[in-house]
């Protein structure tokens, strides 16, 4: 069994020109970086349209399960293609804090540099746009409208829409479509030059023998193309409102439960299709990627329901969700694609089986290890209770760093990882690499590490910290941080616990046995 080493960044953190990560050149320049390092995944957060303003910019909430993000459009590539200067990008203020996007300028300002590029494109013209455009027929449509009628009717949700549109009836899609042509072929254009763009940069990693890790939440948003476009998929009422939303039960972190909000899925209406819509986001996403993360996995075995009047989850209940049905459909369809569950959380002995079941890897993440009461380490997060059927992290994006997390331990926690380790003299600012090998020399196939742990940041560098406002998925490189002397001690590392991509490092010249 191969085993191989990752890193978790999300595109939106690299230190590319113009406020934002993006498909330009320091993309390419990671993916040289990590195939230098020896690494073979490069896992990423959902590459999703996301919604905006009052901190609502988490790529886990978007307006498409299938649209990609228009700021990760490359300003670069459309300089060279002339539809826009380089003194227009260089004019436009996209924040004087390199280490953070600013959201709100990115909404404001990027928008308008890419309405101008649309402007001055002459796509119709281009059949590789009309291509596109056939070959995304099953979402793409509703999507752009969806967007122009967004823009056309102040940014409100669909829900707040006048009843003809917002019941999706096809006298006022044919309307809106002819009033908002120019609109929705400007949406159109944007995941053209999207879609265009990140297959160039997957194939640029692929062919240096770096896959790519994507990540799916389980739930679409209420506010999202799908639900307005195909309400049947969803538990709605007659008037396409939402009658139960997704969310987790009361427990010892908070009373009340809670409420995310999240249209639950109409699972009996998927199961008579044969589960097409699912088939057909997953067939999408492995256009996208290489594998496949899906986060609250647990809700295929079952899921927690909330009426949608309600505040709170008092009075929310489980119920079973389609477990290996669904699985079956997807493999029958697309054959034996690579999907990661994301089994965090609460775990039942359901849950266990589906994961089991299914053949999908599951995650273990080395801060929840941690328990002083657990004197015995009986917590499945210890790497000696892992079995090889896993991929191991030290942290996710919704954890403390984990030099961050070693330093807010207790003294009693620091003591349970300093006896684990039987490691009494390393600083404590330095024992995150002691960590990081702990995750690495552990019998998991796989180990993704956060950017941020390889470089010894602290929580100023976390990427979001659920239930909050604030910077949440703004955190960036910034330029010069991944030096040649991290990617050889990674390299090294991933040598010596046999997690090297054996693949990359022939590919770029001879080998060093000793590195």
């Amino acid at each position: 069994m191969n085993r191989y080493a990752g890193v978790l960044m999300a595109v939106t953190s690299l230190p590319s020109r113009y406020g934002i990560g993006c498909f330009d050149k320091a993309a390419y320049e990671f993916v040289d970086w990590l195939e230098s390092a020896g690494q073979r995944y490069w896992q990423i957060l959902p590459l999703s349209a996301t919604s905006h303003g009052g901190g609502a910019d988490s790529p886990y909430q978007s307006y498409s399960a299938f649209a990609g993000n228009p700021y990760f459009i490359s300003l670069d590539a459309l300089v060279e293609e002339g539809v826009l200067t380089r003194q227009e990008c260089d004019a436009v203020d996209f924040g004087t804090d390199a280490r953070f996007v600013d959201y709100r300028k990115m909404n404001d300002e990027r928008l308008k540099l890419l309405r101008l590029a649309y402007q001055r494109s002459n796509i119709s013209r281009d059949p590789g746009y009309h291509r596109f455009c056939a070959e995304n027929g099953e979402w793409l449509p509703d999507y752009a409208l969806f967007m122009a009628l967004k823009d056309f009717f102040g940014g409100q949700a669909y829900s707040r829409w006048p009843e003809d549109i917002r019941m999706h009836w096809g006298f006022a899609l044919d309307y809106y479509n002819r009033e908002l042509y120019f609109e929705v072929e400007f949406q159109k254009y944007l995941q053209y030059k999207f879609y265009a763009q990140w297959s160039a940069l997957k194939a640029y990693a692929n062919a240096r023998h770096i896959e790519i890790v994507g990540d799916i939440p389980i739930y679409v948003s209420e506010d999202c193309a799908d639900v307005w476009a195909h309400p049947e998929l969803f538990r709605l009422d007659g008037n396409n409102r939402l009658t139960d939303v997704a969310g987790c039960p009361p427990d010892a972190f908070a009373a009340d439960g809670q409420v995310w909000g999240n249209p639950l899925y109409r699972w009996d209406y998927h199961r008579a299709t044969g589960y097409a819509w699912w088939v057909s986001r997953m067939r999408h996403c492995f256009k996208l990627y290489d594998l496949v993360r899906i986060d609250h996995f647990r809700g295929f075995d079952e899921f927690f329901v909330i009426p949608a009047d309600k505040r709170t989850a008092a009075s929310g209940h489980w119920e079973k969700g389609p477990g290996m049905e669904l699985f079956r459909a997807i493999r029958y369809h697309l054959g034996d694609v690579k999907v990661v569950a994301e089994d965090l959380g609460l775990m039942t002995e359901g849950v266990r089986r589906l994961v089991r079941d299914s053949g999908c890897p599951n995650m273990k993440v080395i801060q929840f290890a941690v328990d002083p009461a657990d004197v015995g380490a009986s917590n499945d997060y210890w790497p000696h209770n892992y079995g090889p059927n896993c991929v191991v992290y030290t942290g996710t994006h919704d954890n403390d760093t984990t030099a961050g997390w070693f330093e807010s331990l207790s003294g009693e926690g620091r003591a349970q990882v300093r006896d684990y380790l039987s490691d009494y003299r390393t600083p404590d600012d330095e024992m995150y690499w002691q960590i990081i090998n702990l995750a690495m020399i552990s019998v998991a196939k796989d180990c993704i590490i956060p950017i941020q742990d390889y470089l010894g940041l602290g929580n100023d560098a976390r990427m979001n910290q659920p239930g909050t406002m604030g910077r949440n998925w703004a955190w960036r490189l910034l330029p010069g941080e991944l030096t040649p002397a991290l990617a050889e001690r990674m390299l090294a590392l991933a040598k010596r616990t046999a997690r090297a991509n054996w693949d990359a490092i022939k590919a770029r010249g001879p080998v060093v046995e000793n590195a």
